[in-house]
């Protein structure tokens, strides 16, 4: 199944105001950028055809790829000068580099690989700035079990503050904590038919037009998802999964975690 992520936004929250600022994707989480663990969890599940929309920064993002190490993440034996690699990263990844420009919102950058994942049944979307370990195969699942056109993971509210009603003269009748109220988040992580891109106009937006618009027909449904889940979409939150990472605490990282049997899947240690 193919894989599109988005990963052409400026990300302001997470740029210093230097002039090589990196676009957002390629921030470091361990020695791999977060580009490199969303795509590695959609390679656990054994997704590796990748489509990268493209636009503020392509260039960083294209010669990451173009001059990868897979030594820096794998075990090696180094013989007579030659490196033998003993696992790999990317080897059997295929991975497709889409200009779809330097100012697009979401859904224009979808319509303009329309032409790349229109044949499939379904294919994946991402922000490519969330961590989780959200079981995609079950998200998958539901999708073909329910026949709708597309499905949306959503989240918990991620803030913490209160909800406060006032009556008249100012009078506070109640205050909630918003964790409490049955509210949901954007938490995304798509599974979308192809059916989608009747819904997206020019320049569009691919939640409130082409999700908005399934969503009234009946045909969007939701995957309600409690468990790890971590955007990357400030400097705060960054560090936040650096030093879970630097910690060894990685629940993200689904390749790295033992098996049933104790053996160690394969990936970055």
């Amino acid at each position: 199944m193919k894989v599109v992520l988005f990963c052409g936004g400026y990300g302001m929250r997470m740029r210093t105001g230097s002039a090589d600022d990196l676009p957002k994707p390629m921030h470091p989480v361990g020695p791999r950028p977060l580009l490199w663990h969303v795509m590695r969890y959609y390679a656990h599940f054994g997704h590796t055809d990748f489509v990268l929309c493209l636009g503020y920064g392509a260039q960083y993002i294209k010669d990451y790829f173009l001059n990868y190490s897979e030594a820096a993440s794998n075990d090696f034996v180094l013989r007579e000068g030659k490196v033998e690699l003993l696992s790999s990263d990317i080897s059997d990844w295929t991975i497709t580099f889409v200009n779809t420009g330097q100012d697009s919102p979401i859904g224009e950058r979808l319509r303009r690989v329309r032409h790349l994942v229109q044949d499939e049944e379904m294919f994946l979307a991402n922000y490519a700035d969330v961590l989780t370990d959200a079981p995609l195969d079950d998200m998958v699942a539901r999708v073909r079990e329910t026949g709708a056109a597309a499905s949306m993971m959503v989240v918990p509210p991620q803030q913490s503050f209160h909800c406060v009603e006032v009556g008249e003269e100012g009078k506070v009748s109640g205050i909630t904590a918003v964790s409490s109220l049955p509210l949901w988040e954007n938490g995304g992580y798509f599974v979308l038919r192809p059916e989608v891109f009747d819904h997206l106009p020019r320049n569009g937006d691919l939640v409130e037009d082409g999700c908005g618009a399934l969503a009234e027909q009946g045909k969007l449904i939701a995957y309600q998802y409690k468990g790890f889940w971590q955007p990357a979409d400030t400097v705060k939150e960054r560090a936040a999964l650096e030093r879970g990472y630097a910690s060894g605490d990685r629940p993200w990282m689904l390749w790295d975690r033992e098996d049933e049997r104790g053996d160690v899947l394969d990936g970055v240690r």
